[in-house]
Order: C-alpha cells, then sequence, then structure tokens
C-alpha cells in the first residue's frame, strides 16, 4: 500500500512537470511594431515563470522519494526484528552462559570475597585499636553486612555442592544468586573502606599508622617463642593427635611475621620517599600478616586452655555418666525395648571403661576426645544429655556446637586477600580454581 501511494505521488509529480507544455498555446506573430518591442520582455517573463512553475513539482518528487525511502527502510527493520511467521526472527539479546563457566565464576567470587572479608576485618582491627570503637562505627556495619551476604553465599554453595536444586535452569539461577552475594558484599566492603580510607588519610603518609604496626609486630614476635614451648609442652601431655589441629601453625605465624618484617621496611622506605600511596599498600599488606600471624598464635594458645579445662572435666564426666547408665537401668523406658535398652547399656560401659583406663593410666591422651566418646555413649540413655556435668562435657567437647576443633578450623587464617601475597609456604595459598579454593568455597562460613 505505501509502495502504490509512492507511485501515485511521483506520477502526479511527473504530470505537473508535463502539463504546462501541453498548455502552451500557438498563436501566429503580429506585425506590429509595439509587439516586436515587447517580444524580448515577454520572453523574459515567460523564462522565468517556467523556471517557477519547476520547483514545485521537484520538491514534491523529491519528498515523495524521500517517504518511500523511509519506509522501505522502515519495513525493512521491522521485517528483521519480529518473531512472527513470515519474518526473520531476531537473535536473542543475551546468550545462556554455560554452567561450567558460571560455576567457575561462582567458585572465583566466594573465594575473592572471603579474602576481602577477611583483609577487611584485619585493617579495621588495627583502626578500632587506634580511633576507638564509635570512630569505626559505620565501617563495622558495613562489614557485618558484607559477612551476611558471604555467609548466604556460602549456604547457598553448599547447597549446590549437595545437588540442590536438580534441575538445570535452577541451578543456573541458584549460581547467579551466589555470583550477586559476592558482588553485594564486595560494594558493602567498599562503603567500609571509604569510611577506613577517610580516618586513617594514609594516602597523606602513614607514619603513625605504621609505628602501631610495628609494636605489635614486636609483641607478637615475643609470643611465638612461649607458643613453641607450649604446643611442646601440649604435645608430650596429651599426645600428638590432641594438637593435631594446630601442628605447625607457630611456623606458619613466623611466615607471616617474615613477610610483615619486608612489607614494614618497604613501606618506611616508600614513606621517607614521600610515596604515601605504595607505603599504603605496604602497611596494608604487613597488617593483614601481623594479624593472621595473631590468629596462628592464638589458635594454639587456646588449644591448650581448652586442653586444660577438658582434662579437669573428665573424672567429673565420668562419674556423671555412671549415675546416668544406673538410673537407665532401674528405671527402664517403656518406649525402648529391654534388648535394645541392654546393648546400650553395655556399650556405654565398655567406652567409659576404655576413658577411664586411659585416664588411669598415665599415657598421654586427648581429654577433649574423650568428653566427646563419654558424651556419646551416654546420650542415647540419659534423660536430658545437655543439663548437668554431661551438659558441660558437650560444651567442652564441642559436641552438637560450634566450639572445640572446629571453632579452630574457622578462625584460621587464609589466603593474604587484596593487599599482597603471603610467603610461600603459607597455608591456604590455593588458587580459587583448585582442589583448596573447592574446599574454601565449600566452607559455609566466612
Amino acid at each position: 500500500m505505501r509502495v502504490a501511494h509512492t507511485l501515485l505521488g511521483v506520477l502526479i509529480g511527473v504530470l505537473w512537470l508535463v502539463l504546462p507544455g501541453m498548455t502552451i498555446e500557438h498563436r501566429a506573430p503580429v506585425a506590429d511594431g509595439r509587439a516586436q518591442a515587447a517580444a524580448p520582455s515577454a520572453a523574459q517573463e515567460e523564462d522565468e515563470s517556467s523556471a517557477a512553475d519547476l520547483v514545485l513539482p521537484l520538491v514534491v518528487v523529491a519528498a515523495a522519494a524521500a517517504v518511500a525511502g523511509y519506509a522501505y527502510v522502515r519495513r525493512t527493520r521491522r521485517a528483521r526484528t519480529r518473531t512472527t511467521p513470515g519474518g526473520v526472527p531476531a537473535p536473542p539479546a543475551r546468550v545462556a552462559r554455560p554452567l561450567t563457566e558460571l560455576d567457575e565464576q561462582a567458585r572465583v567470587l566466594l573465594v575473592a570475597a572471603d579474602d576481602s572479608v577477611r583483609t577487611s576485618r584485619e585493617e579495621l582491627a588495627f583502626v578500632e585499636a587506634r580511633y576507638g570503637e564509635n570512630a569505626v562505627a559505620s565501617s563495622v556495619l558495613a562489614l557485618r553486612g558484607a559477612e551476611a551476604e558471604l555467609r548466604a553465599a556460602f549456604r547457598m554453595r553448599q547447597q549446590y555442592d549437595d545437588g540442590v536444586p536438580e534441575e538445570a535452569t535452577a541451578r543456573q539461577h541458584a549460581l547467579a544468586g551466589i555470583v550477586g552475594r559476592c558482588e553485594e558484599a564486595g560494594r558493602r566492603l567498599d562503603e567500609a573502606a571509604a569510611g577506613v580510607d577517610q580516618l586513617r588519610g594514609l594516602e597523606q603518609g602513614a607514619g603513625e599508622a605504621l609505628g602501631l604496626a610495628e609494636t605489635r609486630f614486636r609483641a607478637l614476635t615475643g609470643r611465638t617463642r612461649a607458643v613453641d614451648a607450649l604446643l611442646a609442652d601440649l604435645t608430650a601431655r596429651y599426645g600428638p593427635a590432641a594438637v593435631a589441629e594446630v601442628t605447625g601453625y607457630g611456623e606458619q605465624a613466623k611466615d607471616r611475621l617474615v613477610f610483615a618484617t619486608l612489607r614494614l621496611n618497604q613501606a618506611r622506605q616508600a614513606g621517607d620517599l614521600a610515596a604515601h600511596d605504595r607505603a599504603a599498600l605496604h602497611l596494608r599488606a604487613a597488617e593483614g600478616a601481623v594479624a593472621q600471624a595473631a590468629v596462628f598464635l592464638h589458635a594454639v594458645e587456646r588449644l591448650g586452655t581448652d586442653l586444660s579445662a577438658a582434662a579437669a572435666l573428665v573424672p567429673a564426666a565420668l562419674t556423671g555418666a555412671e549415675a546416668e547408665i544406673a538410673r537407665a537401668q532401674r528405671s527402664a523406658r517403656a518406649q525402648v525395648p529391654v534388648g535394645e535398652l541392654r546393648a546400650r547399656i553395655v556399650h556405654a560401659d565398655n567406652v567409659l571403661a576404655f576413658v577411664r583406663d586411659e585416664v588411669t593410666s598415665g599415657a598421654p591422651y586427648d581429654p577433649l576426645d574423650a568428653l566427646r566418646r563419654i558424651v556419646r555413649a551416654v546420650a542415647p540413655l540419659a534423660a536430658e544429655p545437655t543439663a548437668g556435668v554431661l551438659g558441660a562435657a558437650a560444651v567442652a567437647g564441642g559436641e552438637g556446637r560450634r566450639g572445640g576443633r572446629g571453632r579452630l578450623r574457622r578462625d584460621a587464617p587464609g589466603r593474604g586477600g587484596r593487599h599482597g601475597p603471603h610467603p610461600a609456604g603459607g597455608g591456604g595459598t590455593a588458587a580459587p580454581g583448585g582442589p583448596g579454593g573447592r574446599r574454601r568455597a565449600r566452607r559455609g562460613r566466612p
């Protein structure tokens, strides 16, 4: 229809051009002197009139051609983008990414977000020690938000690795959710970093912050020798199995401190040259290494405290467990068959006898593991397994709670984060995509 209208417009324009020539009257010249005198003037007026008559038709033709061209282009564009029959289907605006690629991105972002949260927490500890809690309240709030996002991402990753959900599209959405959580954690960390950077003003000079980091560094250097002696004593008293979780922590703390020494010297040199940006970079790397060395040393010291408390609690736990067994023998549960109850009592008696032999033999044993075995053996018989001395034993042994060995694993430092790498040989330096990164992505908490 548009083409027909265009052709009609062109035809009208052509007729307009031809019509003046068809209507000119051919009259015989009049032999008059005045006519002859006026002939040049008339010819000139006729030429001007003919030129004026040509302008409007040309304008009409040009307008018609423009309309035709616009209609053609528009029709072609609509035909290319429509999806109805007869048209060429438009290419999809966004091509779905392969599931393996999205999976790898989610894993890498999880490890990177974990590193960033850990590093921000370490730096914030230095700032809080210098300026107080009120000065860093907003940054602490932003950091807590980032930690919440990261915990949610770890839970989603754990469910994904366990096969939930099962449908391919839903699994892709789950990975996209993990990526979104990590990006939101990064945004909140940027908010925390903005307040910390403004407060510290490292770009104008890192002298005061550098002095604080060096003070903490010297204090930790003195603690390493005491921790080495403590670890040797714990190994001799409770056996290698009792301290297996923290074996090598002293050496890893020393590695962090060696790395901190290098970065502190570089920060001092850069500050002397007024290269404040470079000095701030080295200082943050040193602070992260110092903070992680403190975590390693504190883990060994806390394990020593836990082992001593557990060793003191084992005799009382044995007495409480024997009382529960006697109570179970006197008042048999109606809902438990007699044969099964007798089997539970025999099992509990055997476990308690084995633990009692360990305690009285004088040989090294793991008191935390002894408490866990006592609680597990008596739990099917106890009316209230979380009350009294058995409840205290369950807490001390980390049974059913986030404590004990699991707490040590949670506090062990990971990678160095965005402020710089750690020394070779430091724990947890696996690449995000490697086996170590996969374990960290499944860890389930920052």
